[in-house]
């Protein structure tokens, strides 16, 4: 049972470890303003992550089976031999660093996607104002100028 949850927790190092650098690659892909690849990158990452919280489904369910109830994995080592808790301690110390570094990374990743919006928003919004009709003068049924308002709006009447 203690190399099953080792194993896990080796898989899951593992699969946090490539979190980071697709993260990392979503940032450079960011940067350089390709957000087709960038969609296909945030698939990569919701596929990995489903798979993460599979495996802590099934750390858990082993830590729990072996520890009679307890979903915690500190609780099991008293149980342990003083290497494999060392080993233990360890995987789920570099676990948790590489997490923190996929959360800053992500704050990063989410801070230039955001702003990536706000600037395409700003142009999108320029770009309409610019093809507003400015002139409103205009002839109205009476033969004199109307006033129109600047929206744009649709045209309907009769000939």
């Amino acid at each position: 049972m203690i190399r099953l949850i080792e194993e896990n927790l080796v898989r899951q190092n593992k699969a946090v470890m490539l979190l980071s650098i697709l993260l990392e690659e979503e940032f450079s892909r960011l940067m350089n303003l390709k957000p087709q690849s960038v969609s296909q990158i945030e698939l990569s990452i919701q596929e990995l992550m489903r798979q993460i919280a599979a495996e802590r489904v099934s750390l858990r369910t082993m830590v729990g089976q072996m520890s009679a109830g307890s979903l915690r994995l500190a609780e099991i080592y008293p149980l342990l031999e003083p290497d494999v808790v060392e080993a233990l301690k360890g995987l789920v110390i570099m676990m948790d660093d590489t997490e923190q570094k996929c959360a800053m990374q992500a704050a990063k990743n989410n801070e230039m996607a955001t702003a990536l919006f706000d600037q395409s928003k700003g142009l999108l919004n320029y770009m309409h104002n610019q093809i507003k009709p400015k002139n409103t003068n205009a002839y109205g049924r009476t033969g004199r100028f109307a006033k129109a308002p600047s929206d744009a709006r649709l045209l309907t009447g009769r000939l």
